[in-house]
């Protein structure tokens, strides 16, 4: 533990997107956990949903689309057509990269049953040799917008040297598919409850970000994943504050007592 914090350093903030898989399950919802890498630049080593950077092309690029649309998109989020595209794109793509859930199908109604196929292309959208669009126009997809839902919106706090407008979707696990760790910024994966990912963060045994908590912990309010899918959130942009009022410094937002009441923030102390 530090004894010193960082200082905040208004480092450029970037959009980004992040998808929570849900399934259901004999135990309740299920949603996929991702531990990244230690070697990451970015949260390393922490427990956090499938998600990454936009690409800023994808505001502009030409593809089949099928479900709400980005003007829908961006009056959820409340940003601008073009970019909530790229913020839904990113959301497509990411989790595709990440654990190759792909949320297209050959046509507006249908689905991918089987990514294995596509092992090739997921590899190269991550080393960003190939761009969705360019990706599902070869393969004749169409990107299902409407497998995805608008959850939430944070903001990484200024102390962070990376910052990131962060969007986050909610999606149901499509069938036949079946989500993995095939990439160079997973160390693990994980299927668990809300309350369970919780309960590993409890007991050490996992780390959790304010945001991720925070999400876990509206979703356990759900019995099944019909109601999440159903549910309408309002979305407010959440930036946490560092709150240096107390004998430990740590950040201000809204439910920290819930977050605080199961554990703290090792680096973030006087």
């Amino acid at each position: 533990m530090s004894d010193s914090v960082p200082q905040p350093t208004g480092a450029p903030i970037k959009d980004a997107s992040t998808v929570m898989l849900v399934r259901d399950t004999d135990t309740g919802v299920e949603i996929f956990l991702v531990r990244r890498s230690k070697g990451m630049a970015f949260a390393a080593g922490v427990t956090v949903f499938p998600g990454g950077g936009v690409d800023p092309t994808d505001a502009h690029t030409e593809l089949d689309w099928a479900g709400p649309s980005p003007a829908w998109w961006g009056e959820r989020f409340g940003v601008d057509d073009k970019r909530a595209q790229a913020l839904v794109c990113a959301a497509v793509r990411e989790t595709f990269e990440e654990c190759g859930v792909l949320l297209a199908g050959p046509t507006a109604d249908t689905v991918v049953a089987d990514t294995t196929g596509y092992h090739e292309a997921r590899g190269r959208l991550e080393r960003r040799e190939l761009s969705l669009s360019e990706f599902l126009t070869r393969e004749k997809l169409v990107l299902r917008s409407d497998l995805l839902r608008p959850w939430a919106r944070w903001i990484t706090p200024v102390i962070e040297t990376r910052r990131y407008d962060t969007n986050f979707f909610v999606a149901l696990l499509p069938d036949g598919q079946i989500p993995d760790g095939a990439t160079t910024e997973a160390a693990e994966v994980m299927w668990r409850t809300p309350q369970a990912g919780i309960q590993d963060w409890v007991d050490g045994d996992t780390m959790l970000m304010p945001p991720t908590f925070t999400q876990l912990h509206s979703l356990s309010q759900f019995e099944n994943t019909a109601g999440i899918l159903a549910a309408e959130p309002t979305i407010q942009t959440i930036e946490p504050t560092l709150d240096t009022s107390g004998p430990k410094w740590r950040l201000s937002f809204p439910g920290e007592e819930n977050y605080y009441a199961a554990g703290e923030l090792p680096q973030i102390s006087r």
